[in-house]
């Protein structure tokens, strides 16, 4: 585990595991860190058989990164910057990018602005990207996530409470992820069609945050869609997700 200091000098912890082929870089969703996404579900390893150097970030406000409590420290394009700043800080170039939910939307605007970026995966996203500007709004609204990020979460929706239930699993840090909450803005995500590298959308079929992912798909000029089984927990921890995201990458 190493760290560095990014764009806008905060200090953000990132893993590396050596490998021969392409460099893979992950990005976790909202709440999650590298072990909840990526290790704990067998991501890293079966990147790793495959023969591929991975490198995994810990967001600004999660894992074991810098968590300012300040809302105005976190939107998609500081992080967004804090990825390329990764590349800049390992001299990386000819990238695949990977992301998951908040991740996948991060890596969006990464694999639009930056050419080092040959391929792209995201997943636990949909037509959200497209109608809402980001994550998808109409399963669960910013408001509801707050609401279970403080005291003991009482009152709040279900599919609110399930975020929370990650939290305290990782134990985050609920001031900072309240932070990034309030932070994360919902302007409309643009530059789709500047994304001309090979995209892999995957969603898994009982995941409500990622609703039509054909729509993603076709929003990218090379993208095409996968889904596998699983709700947004759990579909990346399937036999079909990993096997679909090697293949890809390779």
């Amino acid at each position: 585990m190493s760290k560095f200091k990014t764009w806008d000098g905060l200090e953000l912890e990132y893993r590396v595991w050596e490998g021969d082929g392409r460099t893979v870089v992950l990005q976790h969703g909202v709440v999650a860190d590298t072990n909840a996404n990526w290790m704990s579900m067998g991501v890293v390893t079966a990147l790793q058989a495959a023969g591929h150097r991975v490198v995994s970030l810990d967001a600004r406000g999660h894992g074991r990164s810098e968590k300012p409590h300040d809302a105005a420290r976190y939107s998609w394009d500081a992080m967004a910057r804090d990825v390329r700043a990764l590349y800049d800080e390992l001299g990386l170039e000819d990238v695949a990018q990977v992301g998951y939910s908040m991740g996948g939307v991060i890596s969006l605007l990464v694999a639009a602005a930056d050419e080092r970026v040959a391929k792209l995966a995201v997943g636990g996203i949909g037509s959200g990207v497209i109608d809402c500007g980001g994550v998808d709004r109409r399963v669960v609204e910013p408001e509801a996530i707050l609401l279970a990020m403080n005291g003991d979460g009482a009152g709040a929706p279900p599919v609110a409470r399930m975020f929370r239930v990650l939290a305290d699993a990782v134990r985050a840090d609920l001031a900072a992820i309240r932070a990034v909450v309030e932070g994360l803005d919902d302007r409309p995500i643009t530059g789709l069609d500047d994304i001309t590298v090979p995209a892999l959308v995957l969603a898994g079929s009982e995941d409500p945050f990622a609703a039509e992912p054909e729509r993603l798909a076709a929003a990218l000029p090379e993208g095409r869609s996968v889904v596998v089984p699983g709700d947004h927990m759990l579909a990346v921890i399937h036999a079909e997700f990993k096997a679909a995201l090697v293949d890809f990458v390779r």
